[in-house]
């Protein structure tokens, strides 16, 4: 029955001027269904509102100017000189910071007014026993306090900020009461320390709370300088390292940053904070819970072109 099917089949091809090699094949295709792709859209968020809209193939959205597409799960942007917010995105969410905890660290630090030229030692405190991160400084590693600083900004080197925690007179203790002191100090209502490394998930804040921080670290020169130092060698053990920032946005040349501190755990995502330059304005940037290896680099690209476009339509407008 089959057979004959395919038979008759064939014939009617042939009528229509199809060759039976081309018929059989015909009779034995069957049909493929085809899927249309729905397009890309990329969540967009203004203060108290949630919209969609497509994405450009640069990733940024078409339609009004004012809408910002961030993959951060907090954000403030803030005009640093008249404190006008820009862009802020959960600005009240009180998240673990990681280490941009150091930023503290090195404020309390500072206003000991320590000797920077004293040598301190790195100790089996100092080791990590909470996360089991890894470090180049060896116990019994020997730098000045100013090394131990430059390290813990530039290159979030945590048994360089325990260090100059356990140096602080009091021990560790008194020196985490003074980072919640001085929050305390500068209004910082949603912020918490528990150790001076930001490797407990204890430490958080929330963005509003860490412009304000920002703005605090960017009076002290030494925290503006070794933030955003690109690299620098150190003598460990006898031996010349290279240590890079963790930021790689400092060495962008199409970047003026004049504080800069990353941070990392698991439980707070990849975190940025910065005060950089825009169109001659200085700008406070804060982006935590970013998760990808690039995403906080990203959105802070995203917020650069931001700004700088908003001020080019002015001056066009104008």
């Amino acid at each position: 029955m089959k057979k004959a099917l395919m038979v008759l089949i064939a014939a009617a091809l042939v009528g229509v001027g199809v060759t039976p090699v081309e018929a059989a094949t015909t009779a034995k295709k069957k049909p493929v269904a085809t899927k249309k792709k729905a397009p890309r859209v990329a969540v967009q968020f203004r203060p108290g509102k949630l919209t969609r809209a497509k994405s450009s193939r640069h990733g940024e959205p078409r339609g009004e100017p004012g809408h910002l597409a961030l993959q951060s799960t907090a954000v403030m942007v803030q005009d640093q000189a008249t404190g006008a917010i820009l862009f802020q995105k959960n600005p009240d969410a009180v998240l673990p910071i990681a280490s941009i905890t150091k930023l503290m660290t090195a404020m309390v630090v500072l206003d000991a007014k320590p000797d920077l030229a004293e040598t301190l030692a790195i100790g089996d405190e100092d080791v990590d026993t909470l996360k089991g991160t890894r470090s180049r400084l060896k116990v019994g590693t020997l730098l000045g306090r100013e090394e131990m600083l430059r390290l813990a900004l530039m290159s979030s080197e945590n048994r360089a900020a325990s260090a100059l925690s356990r140096h602080y007179p009091g021990g560790r203790e008194a020196f985490v009461a003074a980072m919640n002191q001085k929050a305390q100090s500068l209004g910082l209502s949603d912020t918490r320390f528990q150790d001076p490394t930001g490797l407990t998930a204890a430490n958080v804040s929330s963005p509003r709370d860490l412009a304000k921080l920002v703005d605090a670290a960017h009076h002290y020169p030494l925290i503006r300088e070794f933030s955003t130092t690109s690299d620098g060698e150190f003598t460990i053990a006898g031996r010349q390292q290279q240590f890079r920032n963790t930021n790689t946005l400092v060495k962008s040349p199409t970047w003026e940053i004049g504080l800069s501190k990353t941070g990392y755990i698991n439980e707070a995502g990849k975190c940025l904070v910065m005060q950089a330059w825009f169109n001659n304005k200085p700008i406070i940037i804060v982006l935590l819970d970013s998760w990808g290896r690039l995403t906080r680099i990203g959105d802070a690209n995203r917020i650069k072109r931001w700004v700088e476009s908003a001020a080019l339509a002015r001056a066009s407008a104008g």
